[in-house]
């Protein structure tokens, strides 16, 4: 018996064929995206565990210079090596751009060093010793070598024209991810200087690491790097990968929702006919059920390809933005996992089934005689609106009271959540009580069956409407963070980078260098910036230095401060700290700081800066208080200030030639700049995309949900053709009804938006990096967004109109009837 009650029942979908595209597109689409994402952050996770290893052979200690312009001399190795300490092995990094535009980070290695931690391997067998004879070939890991389409052989062509190669792809599993592996000398032929990235160790006895630390230099640091570290730097990305991937698993569902709502609601006379004819209410759930799990299953499957394919897109792009920001490795393919495709079918399923369950139960309790009239569910739309409403104003006051709790970076997730529900849920509420206010209170007929037709068709559009502003808000709040954190970082760069030349010389030749460079025709100042790492109660502090000259005070990038917060710092025991200190240890301008040492206590903080991306609390203080102090000790910088127009290349060549300094301790503005906003621009393109998918995905549901309710208007629409409507006129009428809902909703999604970007910054930034920036607004993205939006949506009103007015106006109406 259960068998022809489901053939009944999905009869329906042949007659109405776009509303089990929209049933598959909302959870497909969802789905697709949550996989997507799931599996980039599984997969980046299992990189950082693999990338604790080079060939196979744990090296958990690294010695670095502390300032990352700085490099390790050659000579301090050697040293490291006759004092024996032969579980170390030096790492040289080096950038490498190719004629395609591509960028490659090499890294050199010692073969002859490793080959200590390969004790079982025969020396044949040991593939990174032939990186040591000429031609020099490079490793490469296979999904590497798959992404950029190379071969056993090939020649990689560089940006100067010069050829690196041959290519030799490591086939044992013992290289992973995007960097390229090659001898030192490679890397001395193709950047000439000497230095050394890092050194890294295998464990050792304490007493022996004890002497390794006692050995560093004052310009270098000794850390243990670990997986769970380097989860924790890049634990804030991930987060927010996961909630756009989230946010596009709930618009999905959303569209799931008014689809299948839509689809029992246009189902309730054949309901009504079936429970007349005796078909029990238990037999119609078990069909209804039954072709749930269907279309679960079936969108389980197609998200699940959709999502794969997505994220092997993304991921060059992922893996090269956690290789600038955190020096990650991560690799160039994914593959299919059962714990990612199960994740994703608990959550479809439950989403699904918590989507339908009022629908459902509301037909099902609905006596048969009223179901037969076509008119017993659709009056339940204001209902359902009011009670909407009033869980939106409940889920409201939750909200505000979790922003009054103490904040953490879960909280500021949740808080959003929850704003973005409440919104979401009051949306259709709005619309309705503005759409029936006006069907009442105009006076132009056509314009009053306009908004009473518009009101009718909330019952099918409500959901949608909400998925459609969810999405366009999700969007204004992307484009509001990208756009802020553009201009403040570009800012932040001009002001910081306001010298053309900085130059990291030894502390005995930076007088040397100072005075030589003030000689010269093309200079025009140099500023001088000591910096030096202290030991305090509250952790590391960088203490560094500044001169009183306007201009290094133009490249300070200044907050908050007291009234001639520049004359106190260089004329008391002043002090300007970061802005990240000052939020960790809630300092504030015109509070009195201890700091230990030398510097000793008193000190009274003038001013707060912005220090983006700082680990460190840093402190600023003046030249003179530097001096007593530390007496000219600790490293230092020199920032050299050319006349307007002057190339730095030349000076660059004669200060390099004339001090024997290597060139990777000179830097240019121009260079330091264009590579920052590089990884920038690298880095929220994957948000931009995701926030684009997202809103395509709700314009398609707002689309098909017009056309699949193309039948709740077609008596309308015969009954004004009838009238003496033209088809003109109904094809502007029905593009005018969904441009009024993408209005509204837009009008809602823009401070929505700027307010989801506040919370970010405030809560999510703030407790997650220690830092914030200022809010940026981007009206010209906003109204490419809102137009393009606007448009899909006038074309969505308008083909289901054309399609309905192709019919004789007679033919229309006995078919509605």
């Amino acid at each position: 018996m259960l068998w022809p009650v489901v053939k009944a029942l999905l009869g329906h979908y042949r007659r109405y064929p776009f509303q089990i595209i929209l049933v598959w597109l909302g959870l497909t689409l969802g789905v697709s995206l949550l996989v997507g994402v799931t599996s980039i952050n599984n997969h980046a996770r299992q990189s950082y565990e693999h990338g604790e290893k080079l060939f196979s052979n744990p090296l958990p200690y690294r010695i670095r210079a502390k300032h990352t312009s700085n490099k390790i001399p050659q000579g301090f190795y050697i040293q490291l090596r006759r004092e024996g300490f032969n579980q170390c092995a030096p790492f040289e990094a080096l950038t490498v751009n190719t004629a395609d535009g591509a960028d490659l980070v090499l890294v050199g290695i010692d073969p002859a060093s490793l080959i200590r931690f390969q004790p079982q391997v025969l020396l044949e067998d040991i593939t990174s010793l032939a990186l040591m004879q000429p031609p020099y070939p490079i490793l490469v890991s296979t999904d590497l070598a798959s992404h950029m389409e190379w071969k056993n052989g090939d020649s990689i062509t560089l940006a100067d024209g010069s050829q690196l190669g041959p290519v030799v792809i490591e086939r044992n599993g013992q290289l992973n991810g995007t960097r390229i592996i090659a001898d030192m000398s490679l890397l001395r032929m193709l950047e000439r200087s000497s230095g050394i990235s890092t050194i890294a160790c295998s464990e050792m006895p304490k007493e022996k690491l004890a002497k390794l630390k006692s050995m560093l230099p004052s310009g270098m640091e000794l850390k243990r790097s670990s997986r769970a570290e380097l989860e924790s730097l890049t634990q804030a990305f991930h987060m927010n990968l996961s909630a756009m991937g989230m946010l596009a698993f709930l618009v999905g569902l959303f569209i799931f929702y008014q689809a299948m709502s839509l689809s029992l609601t246009q189902r309730q006379r054949l309901v009504g006919i079936l429970r007349q004819t005796g078909v029990s209410g238990w037999q119609l759930a078990q069909a209804l059920m039954l072709e749930l799990l269907v279309l679960v299953f079936v969108s389980w499957l197609c998200g699940n390809a959709l999502g794969m394919l997505l994220a092997n897109q993304l991921i060059p792009a992922v893996s090269a933005s956690l290789g600038d920001l955190y020096d990650a490795n991560v690799g160039l393919s994914i593959s299919w996992t059962w714990q990612t495709s199960l994740y994703s079918f608990y959550l479809s399923a439950i989403g699904a089934i918590v989507a339908c369950a009022w629908p459902l139960v509301r037909l099902l309790r609905s006596q048969p005689v009223r179901l037969t009239t076509r008119l017993s569910l659709t009056r339940f739309t204001g209902t359902e609106f009011t009670i909407q409403a009033l869980l939106a104003c409940a889920l409201c006051v939750a909200a505000i009271a979790i922003y009054q709790a103490p904040q953490t970076q879960e909280s500021g997730f949740v808080i959003i959540a929850l704003m973005l529900l409440s919104v979401a849920l009051f949306t259709p509420f709005i619309v309705w009580k503005v759409f029936e206010s006006f069907s009442y209170t105009l006076r132009w007929v056509k314009v009053r069956w306009f908004f009473a037709d518009a009101a009718a068709s909330m019952s099918y559009r409500g959901v949608a409407t909400m998925a459609f502003m969810l999405a366009m808000s999700a969007n204004i709040g992307v484009e509001t963070m990208v756009g802020s954190f553009r201009d403040t970082t570009d800012k932040w760069l001009s002001q910081r980078l306001a010298a053309d030349l900085y130059i990291y010389p030894n502390s005995s030749a930076a007088a040397r260098m100072s005075s030589w460079l003030a000689k010269q025709p093309e200079v025009e100042s140099v500023w001088w910036r000591w910096e030096k790492e202290l030991s305090t109660p509250q952790g590391a502090l960088q203490v560094v230095s500044t001169g009183p000259s306007e201009g290094e005070l133009d490249a300070l990038t200044v907050k908050l401060g007291v009234p001639n917060y520049w004359y106190h710092l260089h004329h008391s025991k002043g002090v300007m700290i970061s802005e990240s200190m000052a939020l960790k240890l809630n300092i504030r301008p015109g509070d009195y700081l201890d700091l230990s040492g030398k510097l000793g206590q008193g000190w009274q903080v003038v001013g707060v800066y912005y220090d983006y991306g700082n680990p460190y609390n840093q402190a600023l203080i003046s030249h003179r208080n530097w001096l007593y102090a530390f007496a000219g000790s600790g490293s230092v910088a020199l920032g050299t200030l050319l006349n307007e127009g002057v190339n730095p290349i030349g000076l660059k060549r004669r200060l390099e030639s004339v001090f024997r300094i290597d060139s990777d301790r000179v830097f240019d503005n121009s260079h330091i700049h264009n590579q920052a906003m590089k990884v920038f621009d690298r880095t929220f393109s994957i948000a931009d995309t995701l926030g684009n998918i997202t809103l395509v995905i709700a314009v398609f549901g707002i689309f098909f949900a017009t056309v699949g309710g193309e039948v709740s208007r077609q008596k309308h629409v015969a009954l004004l053709r009838c009238l003496g409507m033209s088809g003109r006129e109904l094809i502007v009428m029905g593009s005018l009804q969904l441009f009024v809902f993408g209005a509204i909703s837009l009008l809602i999604a823009m401070p929505l938006g700027i307010a989801l970007a506040r919370l970010v910054v405030d809560i999510i930034i703030k407790q997650s990096f220690g830092w914030t920036l200022e809010i940026q607004f981007v009206p010209s993205e906003y109204l490419q967004t809102g137009l393009l939006a606007m448009l899909s949506l006038m074309v969505a009103g308008a083909i289901p109109v054309i399609r309905m007015i192709r019919q004789t106006p007679m033919k229309s109406l006995r078919d509605a009837l």
